[in-house]
């Protein structure tokens, strides 16, 4: 029996990469504002802006066994120069439009279901020019141990925090050879992350070969977080 697995976001970058592998044996339903890349994946599109409107307004399934929330934002800017207004987006786009949608289909999830969030390695590694994402993505990570730990054992919720990955989100720093490059030497496999790296590991988290990994926060980041091999 196929699962309904619904993505936030799922017309670029990972979202998009998930919506193509997860469509092979399941019903996806992909909620976001464009369906511009949509045409040649077997997946059900809903109109949705998830900064103004409430998914339970939306077409959805009656019952889901798979959730992810892609949409997010890169910010990086010195604090000092850094306006209120840059923190309050970043908080509203990553953090509260997902507490928001989960709020709104939390009691549609299956026993066994699995939701996916994402955050970002620079969270439990402190990054110069990374404040507000930091904070909107670290809220994240909160939230997702304990929603985990309130929902188990009937859901499972993980958090993937990449290192830079190549997407159109990130496309303004790594607009050139020489900034690919650098970008590469940072991390210990000597290459950014593309979209498939993390989309895989999502799909692992929705599948039921996962059924024992639940409040994690699962670093996809070519082993920056953790190894420094230019010492």
């Amino acid at each position: 029996m196929k699962k309904n697995i619904l993505l936030i976001g799922g017309s670029y970058g990972i979202g998009l990469e998930m919506a193509k592998m997860l469509s092979k044996e399941n019903e996806v339903f992909i909620a976001s504002r464009s369906n511009e890349h949509l045409s040649n994946i077997d997946a059900t599109h809903i109109p949705f802006d998830a900064l103004n409107e409430d998914i339970s307004d939306k077409a959805i399934p009656e019952t889901l066994d798979g959730f992810v929330y892609c949409p997010g934002s890169i910010n990086l800017k010195p604090f000092k120069t850094m306006g209120i207004d840059t923190i309050q987006n970043d908080m509203e786009i990553n953090f509260i439009a997902l507490a928001r949608t989960v709020k709104s289909i939390i009691n549609r999830m299956n026993e066994g279901s699995s939701m996916v969030f994402f955050s970002t390695v620079a969270v439990a590694t402190g990054m110069p020019f990374h404040t507000s994402v930091s904070a909107a993505k670290g809220a994240i990570e909160g939230f997702a141990r304990a929603l985990a730990a309130e929902y188990a054992p009937k859901i499972r919720v993980n958090v993937i925090a990449p290192s830079l990955v190549d997407t159109p989100l990130s496309e303004r720093l790594l607009n050139n050879d020489k900034k690919k490059e650098m970008m590469s030497e940072r991390h210990p496999m000597k290459r950014v992350g593309n979209a498939v790296d993390i989309a895989n590991m999502a799909t692992f988290l929705l599948s039921s070969d996962n059924s024992w990994i639940t409040g994690q926060v699962i670093g996809v980041d070519g082993g920056v977080s953790s190894l420094n091999v230019n010492s």
